[in-house]
């Protein structure tokens, strides 16, 4: 068995390394390719990551290179977690969204925007390789925006079999653990949205109804109220509101003047994960270094590697197991397209993720979720035709957006900014 992993240099390797070693009986990976633009520091996650095999005892060959086509050829896997543009173009898009008075964030509203377009054309052209050098390979996408790069490649390249990945729910399925007190095996999520825009309306644990446990748990670790120069936080009020354990990105859209003023005063995400990003890169450097290193859970994404690697293995033996992935909603949402991509609970088998029937959105739910949904089709119209029209409509429709009265100014300085990042743009 082989995994191709697409942005092998980033810091996040050593997590899924770890992922598929403590899993190894059940995902007998006989070989990882990593695949990356910065030799340089490719060379140094991959020597890393021998050594971290070498200390566990595993028969796993680790190869690197920048060769993109010989990395995925014969891949049983393909693990996207790419970024164009380094953090570097993610740090202005956090700027280029304070600039205009509005959310500065990687995966939503203008960054969000940002990143996938310059991230949909890469995406879609791994999934070509895909198919001719690995037809049979399954590509989990971790790359974010992930739900808006899931749903450009089911749609533009379904030759592929994609999955959609985030940690979120796995994060929360082991704090809810935790709260509860009960093994996280035992815990079942009812979870409805999208990628960074979900809602958990039901927990059971065994089979038993412990929602209203669950929320008052979470209740527990709210806030009185957003105060200012603050961090924004979930209040009590709001989730006695919502009534349903609500995805922490969420707080951008329900607390997005608190955000902003907030992001007044401190530095950029980007900006912090660069100073975060040197020290691993110091750490895996370290010949004497054969473990993940604890400022690993200061980078984000903590427990990737155990969702990854747990979906691969599932996927390999056929489990049937329920895991919370981005795929086709396929009628399980009544009233929402089929072929839009949800982040929604799904049976994993050989051939990937089926969508499992819930019950219809909330109404409050279901018009923020279809307004996002909108936003994402449109910028990915955007990205594949080169369409201005529809770029500036995405602005206009992202409910984190410009008004209609700067959104061609934000437009300008966005293509000014990812020039050689993003593609040729028409009227």
């Amino acid at each position: 068995m082989k995994i191709a992993v697409v942005g092998g240099g980033s810091t996040y390797t050593p997590e899924l390394i770890d992922g598929i070693l403590q899993r190894h009986d059940r995902l007998p990976v006989t070989t990882i390719h990593l695949i990356d633009i910065d030799l340089s520091r490719l060379v140094t996650i991959a020597k890393f990551a021998q050594r971290m095999i070498k200390a566990a005892g595993a028969a796993i060959t680790v190869e690197y290179g920048t060769d993109i086509r010989r990395g995925i050829r014969g891949s049983t896997f393909v693990v996207s977690q790419f970024r164009v543009g380094t953090q570097s173009a993610r740090h202005r898009d956090e700027l280029l969204g304070r600039k205009y008075g509005l959310v500065g964030q990687e995966t939503v509203g203008v960054g969000g925007f940002a990143k996938a377009l310059r991230t949909i054309p890469v995406a879609l052209n791994i999934a070509n390789i895909i198919s001719e050098e690995a037809p049979n390979a399954i590509l989990l996408n971790f790359t974010n925006p992930a739900g808006l790069i899931t749903q450009a490649l089911q749609t533009h390249a379904p030759q592929v079999r994609s999955i959609g990945l985030c940690n979120v729910p796995w994060n929360t399925r082991i704090e809810m653990s935790q709260a509860l007190n009960v093994s996280s095996d035992h815990i079942q999520f009812d979870y409805i949205g999208l990628n960074h825009l979900s809602w958990i309306r039901g927990v059971t644990v065994n089979g038993q109804d412990k929602t209203l446990e669950a929320l008052q748990a979470f209740r527990g670790l709210t806030i009185n109220k957003v105060e200012p120069g603050e961090s924004p936080g979930w209040t009590q009020s709001t989730i006695d509101l919502l009534e349903t354990i609500p995805n922490y990105y969420l707080l951008y859209y329900f607390e997005e003047k608190a955000w902003i003023e907030y992001q007044k005063d401190h530095p950029t995400r980007a900006s912090e994960v660069m100073k975060i990003e040197e020290v691993l890169m110091e750490k895996f450097a370290d010949e004497s270094l054969v473990a993940k290193p604890e400022e690993l859970m200061q980078r984000g994404g903590a427990y990737y590697s155990d969702s990854a690697a747990e979906l691969m293995a599932d996927i390999h033996n056929d489990s049937g197991a329920v895991h919370i992935v981005n795929t086709k909603n396929n009628g399980a949402v009544a009233g929402f397209p089929d072929d839009a991509v949800m982040e929604i609970p799904a049976r994993i088998t050989a051939n990937g993720a089926t969508s499992i029937k819930s019950t219809p959105m909330r109404s409050d739910i279901d018009a923020l979720v279809r307004s996002v949904k909108d936003f994402e089709m449109l910028t990915i119209d955007a990205a594949v035709t080169g369409s201005e029209q529809s770029a500036l409509l995405a602005l206009l429709t992202n409910p984190l957006g410009p008004d209609a009265s700067s959104a061609r100014d934000l437009w300008r300085d966005l293509k000014q900014e990812n020039q050689g990042l993003i593609g040729e743009f028409h009227e």
